[in-house]
């Protein structure tokens, strides 16, 4: 007995790890783990995984994830989808009501598992690697991180249609990155990058799986299958196999094996072996086999502009700048590069190009999709000499007798030693001083008077000093009454950071409109009028004259400006203008030509189905971006039929967003101390809570309910009766089991049942009065693409506050 209990203190001396509150991988409700250097996480039966804080580098911050316990490296296959690691003391909990919930050291809480309510047992850490959240009446979890995924696959773990994975954003930063594996919804595989991430359908493939069939829809692809022994499939839906691993597998009993999306865009499946903790990860394949000459037509590449991409023995790019240019972040050394010394036009006038210029020549390297022009037949001499006569020319390629000038940036750079090719790189020479702003051009007319001025200044201020003190006091005379002058004359202008955005006076926007003759509409931001000028891809606008905006706010008015103008998203109306001058605030944007929602929705000829369905998921991927991946992060506070415009494609675009905190604040609420509109807005505005982006997904829900049914909101109580309010009857219909009657003869949509349960189950979802328990917009997205599962929605009244 003694022996016994002596062996079982030294056990838990040497492996502290294994945490009494964890039964044999089990974690019991109310369990926590706190952010702390000591914390003990949540270890599989076998000791294989753990679930829990990791502390980061050189920082005193922590990241939730899954690892491997039990090697050196604790390689990290899962983490909670947060932008930013959290602070030391920072609390994970498994609710008995919520599932897991992670709150700072105030409290607040910074993520937590979507869709998991209620009746939760236990939560369990598989030796899959699977975190499972279970319930007291189901065999199946209430949640998984197995179908969470972030940006790798673990054996027995599949990707269904509509998920995906996404890479880091590098190799220490956890938050989204621009590569993505998708299961798409047709049966194919594909490798993507986004220059902007989101879930929209607008990116760049570099791979894809061909296991579409449109001629036999049963020999399309279903899901991406990640076997126990480390095999790697494509199941189609008639059950035949498409294998993406070839060749003998290492054993899964000896050895761990995952599949991981790089940050550097490469798919690479990994094994090394349990047994030893010096063997490292070993590389059984990569797809793309060389991402280096994968062409991305919408992106800089594999490494950034003007960056060279080289292929590593380990299938992993390698990006280095070339010689004569510079990291612009020197810790990211896949990012982009600026030239040590600028080519400029600007020089032509202050010498011959052989005066000011050289090249650097570098073997083997190009930059395909950067042509500026292509010159054949050519010799290598003239080759150089075209570029250096020509001021747009950064780069010329020379190779088989041919020229290519290149201009910057230079994009899709990469080593091919198969070229035989010579890259001439431009660089102003060593003692040759950049143009500096203000001066004239040697050998121009200016600079001729500038110097025959600075000789006879010289001559007479050299005359006496007596002259030289009456002439400095005339000059700054002079120089104070022609500043007080032009200080009068000129205002100072803000600047938005970007360049795209344009500053128009008050005068030009008059003109425009023709002094704001058309208009276009109205709301609580202003009026809307049609005008006519040569910006964007189109001469027609749409001004809006912002007249209710606090005139002394201008710096909050350019702050807010500048936030909207570096949005870009395909289901965001693109800001092209603004004025700011004197009492006058206007914003011009893209003229949409299909007007709004509410007339596309609300008019007599109603849309297709499949037509209400694209835009309802073009709004929920639109407001997902404005939450979770802009730079500042943008509340709406005013989604609704009106403030959704159609373009020429009917392709939703929503407006208006980030213009709310320009009101001031007594005119910002149309209820009350309320903002948005009567029928949209959320329950926490009526209880002095904190308002977050949960408003915008109840007004989300509300608007998606129109969508489906072509109603609006709120009816005449004499023409509709009990079915006035529209959240109220969906209820009525959905808890009845009688959806057919939200879409009464529409065919196309009774003919898809599982999609229209689904939308209106989402719906439910959104409107719940406790914010906490509404998904996020990027998990509605996920939702409605069918990505994700949607469980049944509880009652969303369970308060006292209606609306």
């Amino acid at each position: 007995m003694v022996s016994s209990l002596f062996y079982l203190l030294l056990f838990l001396f040497f492996f502290p790890q294994h945490n009494l509150a964890q039964n044999n991988g089990r974690v019991a409700t109310s369990t926590s783990l706190t952010a702390t250097d000591e914390t003990t996480p949540w270890f599989s039966p076998s000791g294989d995984f753990a679930f829990g804080f990791q502390k980061l580098q050189d920082k005193d911050q922590f990241l939730l994830c899954i690892w491997y316990a039990k090697i050196q490296e604790k390689t990290i296959v899962w983490h909670a989808n947060i932008s930013n690691p959290v602070p030391r003391g920072s609390r994970l909990q498994l609710d008995s009501q919520n599932g897991l919930i992670l709150s700072d050291t105030q409290g607040n809480t910074i993520w937590r598992t979507d869709m998991v309510f209620g009746n939760i047992d236990h939560g369990f850490m598989n030796d899959t690697g699977n975190f499972v959240i279970m319930g007291n009446d189901s065999a199946d979890p209430l949640w998984e991180s197995f179908r969470n995924p972030t940006d790798t696959l673990l054996p027995s773990q599949t990707l269904e249609r509509g998920s995906f994975l996404v890479s880091q954003r590098s190799e220490a930063n956890f938050s989204q990155g621009r590569f993505y594996l998708r299961m798409v919804d047709n049966g194919n595989l594909v490798l993507v990058t986004k220059s902007v991430p989101s879930n929209s359908d607008d990116d760049d493939e570099y791979y894809n799986s061909e296991t579409s069939d449109k001629a036999n829809v049963t020999n399309s692809g279903d899901k991406l299958v990640f076997e126990e022994n480390g095999m790697m499939y494509i199941l189609k839906r008639n059950n035949q196999r498409q294998f993406l691993t070839n060749g003998s597998i290492p054993s899964a009993s000896t050895n761990y094996h995952r599949v991981t999306l790089n940050f550097d865009g490469v798919l690479t499946h990994y094994y090394r072996s349990r047994s030893s903790n010096d063997s490292g990860w070993n590389i059984l394949w990569a797809q793309p086999d060389n991402i280096c000459f994968n062409i991305f037509s919408r992106g800089a590449g594999a490494c950034g502009y003007n960056n060279v991409c080289n292929l590593g023995t380990n299938k992993r790019p390698v990006c280095n700048c070339p010689e004569g240019y510079s990291l612009v972040d020197p810790n990211d050394t896949y990012g982009n590069c600026k030239p040590d010394s600028a080519v400029s036009c600007d020089d032509v006038a202050r010498g011959s190009p052989e005066d000011l210029y050289s090249f650097i020549t570098v073997r083997d390297t190009d930059w395909p999709m950067s042509d500026l022009q292509k010159i054949s037949p050519s010799t290598e001499q003239d080759c150089q000499s075209f570029c250096l006569n020509d001021c747009f020319c950064a780069v010329a390629i020379y190779r088989s007798d041919s020229c290519w000038k290149k201009k910057l940036p230079l994009w899709n750079g990469r080593i091919d030693t198969s070229l035989n090719a010579k890259a001439f790189i431009k660089r102003r020479k060593n003692g040759v001083p950049p143009l500096s702003p203000g001066l004239p051009n040697p050998g121009s007319p200016q600079s001729k008077n500038w110097r025959n001025w600075a000789v006879v200044s010289s001559t007479l201020l050299g005359s006496s000093v007596l002259v030289n003190v009456l002439f400095v006091g005339v000059l700054c005379w002079g120089f104070f009454h022609i500043y007080k002058k032009k200080a009068k004359t000129f205002r100072p202008t803000s600047h938005v950071a970007d360049s795209i955005c344009h500053s128009f006076t008050y005068k030009e926007l008059v003109e425009a409109t023709t002094d704001f003759k058309e208009e276009l509409g109205r709301g609580a931001f202003g009026i809307v009028y049609k005008g006519v000028m040569p910006i964007g891809s189109r001469n027609v606008v749409a001004v809006k004259k912002l007249d209710r905006v606090a005139h002394e706010a201008e710096k909050e008015f350019m702050t807010e400006v500048n936030v909207i103008s570096q949005t870009h998203h395909k289901n965001l109306v693109r800001l092209l203008g603004y004025c700011n001058e004197g009492p006058h605030r206007l914003l011009v944007y893209e003229y949409m030509s299909n007007g709004t929602l509410a007339s596309y929705l609300f008019g007599d000829q109603k849309p297709t189905w499949s037509q209400r369905t694209k835009v309802a998921m073009g709004i929920a991927r639109g407001l997902a971006y404005l939450h979770e991946e802009c730079s500042t992060q943008i509340i709406h506070c005013d989604i609704k039929p009106q403030n959704i415009l159609l373009d020429d494609y009917y392709i939703a675009r929503i407006s208006d967003f980030g213009l709310s905190k320009l009101l001031m604040i007594n005119q910002s609420r149309t209820l009350t101390d309320i903002r948005g509109t009567r029928g949209y807005v959320a329950p926490e505005w009526f209880r002095n809570s904190q308002v977050t982006v949960k408003v915008d997904v109840y007004s989300f829900g509300v608007l998606l309910l129109e969508i489906i049914t072509c109603r609006k909101s709120l009816e005449n109580e004499e023409s509709y009766g009990p079915e006035a309010i529209l959240t109220d009857w969906v209820l009525d219909c959905f808890h009845d089991g009688k959806l057919e009657a939200l879409v009464e003869t529409d065919t196309e949509a009774l003919n898809d049942k599982k999609q229209l349960e689904r939308f209106v189950m989402v719906g439910i979802w959104c409107i719940q009065e406790d914010s906490t328990m509404r998904p996020t917009m990027r998990k509605v997205t996920q939702m409605l693409e069918g990505s994700v599962e949607v469980t049944t929605p509880p009652c969303p009244y369970t308060f006292s506050t209606t609306i």
